[in-house]
């Protein structure tokens, strides 16, 4: 017994130094990241089986007012990993049998004109409805939208770029239309009628439902406690970005919100209970064309295969003034969240390795 009892102690003392060699490791290379890209901020957390074993922040979250990062506290821009929130919404509604991914758009959304093609929401949340993406300055919007229908007027009289169904086409506008149509599924059982149905439902389905209480729609016009300053790289230097308006694309890119707060959106999607196990296994298998070719990307989230053999589910963000990186693992119940507030700016793989040391 006291040969058992030694061994024990032994094997807890080096997984304990096993733990913290990692997080010494990922400070290293965090550090050294920071020093590299001269991002003002950044912020980092991981959590494994619901617990967080690793949340940091390097930097400031601004510079000129010396805030440092607080990856409990700091929002950042985290630009189409929005998808993924909103596709959390989504699902509620499907749970609730609200609305059907494979009927034509225009049951949900009567104004959206007869493009001569089906699209459906499976299609749009896949990125394969032949919905066109950003185009000129149409990013560096300043435009302020009283609500996500106005949105639909950048591209509503738009020809559809191909056949809905054939190919996989990025477009965050594709996320216009979905949200247009989950304001107007859910707005006949709401009591929340106003002229911003989308956003109430996804506070009250996704942001309270999972305690994400630093995560918010990112108004450019209010003060929001906690919001990060904004930059971008230039001529060798980060400098702050320009002012711009979100409110054109709340359910593709328009939210603000912390690593911490990801990371609890992470667990909840590990196994059923937020959501039944088969919509999990819905939203987070790949799409196909049809010609039979995967896409990688299911109903919001987006499938990394890595040469390792992992596989890992989530969302990249890009945003002016913000660069994320989102992804779980669920074999592990691990998941990571990355995020700077500054763009042009990239992990280089750093997120990969990060992830894959911490779930060995």
């Amino acid at each position: 017994m006291r040969r058992i009892y030694s061994t024990c102690i032994l094997l807890f003392m080096a997984l304990g130094l096993f733990a913290q060699s990692n997080s010494e490791i990922a400070d290293e290379k965090l550090q050294a990241f920071v020093e590299k890209t001269k991002v003002p901020g950044l912020s980092i957390s991981i959590s494994q089986k619901g617990e967080l074993v690793y949340s940091k922040g390097f930097g400031f979250a601004d510079r000129e007012e010396q805030v440092p990062v607080d990856p409990s506290k700091s929002k950042f821009r985290i630009g189409s990993v929005s998808k993924t929130l909103t596709a959390a919404g989504l699902a509620r509604l499907y749970e609730d049998g609200k609305v059907d991914l494979d009927a034509p758009i225009q049951r949900y959304v009567p104004i959206w004109p007869d493009k001569g093609e089906k699209i459906t929401l499976r299609l749009l949340a896949g990125h394969l409805a032949g919905i066109r993406h950003y185009k000129g300055t149409e990013f560096m919007s300043r435009t302020k939208y009283e609500d996500v229908a106005d949105g639909l007027s950048i591209f509503i009289n738009d020809p559809l770029i191909n056949k809905p169904g054939t190919e996989y086409a990025y477009s965050s506008y594709g996320w216009n239309l979905i949200s247009v149509a989950m304001e107007n599924a859910a707005a006949p059982q709401a009591s929340f009628l106003s002229s911003k149905n989308f956003l109430k439902f996804i506070q009250q389905e996704v942001f309270d439902a999972l305690e994400m209480n630093n995560t918010v729609p990112d108004h450019a016009d209010q003060f929001i406690a906690n919001r990060t300053q904004f930059y971008q790289f230039r001529n060798g230097e980060a400098v702050i970005a320009p002012y711009v308006d979100n409110s054109y694309k709340w359910a593709g890119g328009g939210f603000v919100g912390t690593t911490e707060d990801l990371c609890k959106f992470g667990q909840a999607h590990m196994k059923a209970g937020y959501l039944k196990q088969e919509t999990l296994n819905e939203w987070m298998t790949s799409q196909r064309t049809v010609d039979g070719k995967e896409t990688n990307y299911g109903i919001g989230w987006r499938t990394f295969q890595r040469p390792s053999g992992n596989t890992f589910y989530g969302h990249s963000g890009g945003s002016v003034g913000g660069i994320t990186f989102f992804m779980m693992h669920p074999e592990t119940e691990t998941v990571l969240a990355i995020v700077g507030n500054m763009d042009p700016l990239s992990y280089a793989g750093l997120q990969y390795e990060l992830m894959e040391m911490f779930i060995k």
